[in-house]
């Protein structure tokens, strides 16, 4: 039984710590986009429109989930960040939607 207890407690662990790790962190985002982004969107994330357009109000522009696929996928001039792990995707999207 004590083992029995011991590997439920266990999954139970395993299975709640992808959920702790996939949290959004803007400042994690905000350390990427300076990696990634700043040659191009600046860094004030003004951009050279319209050649690279600014991100200073891209919340307002698209949602979440549409910033997430531009920074996967790319468009225009931007090249695809297909390297970056959804963890990081969603903290750069995290930190432009601010």
């Amino acid at each position: 039984m004590k083992v029995l207890l011991m590997s439920a407690a266990a999954l139970c662990g395993s299975m709640l710590a992808p959920a702790a790790w996939s949290k959004e962190n803007p400042a994690a985002g905000e350390k990427l986009y300076s990696v990634h982004c700043v040659a191009c969107h600046g860094a004030t994330r003004a951009g050279v429109p319209p050649t690279f357009p600014a991100l200073t109000d891209i919340g307002k522009r698209l949602d979440a989930a549409q910033i997430k696929e531009k920074i996967r996928k790319g468009g225009g001039l931007m090249p695809p960040f297909a390297q970056l792990s959804e963890q990081e995707v969603s903290d750069i999207a995290s930190y432009l939607a601010k």
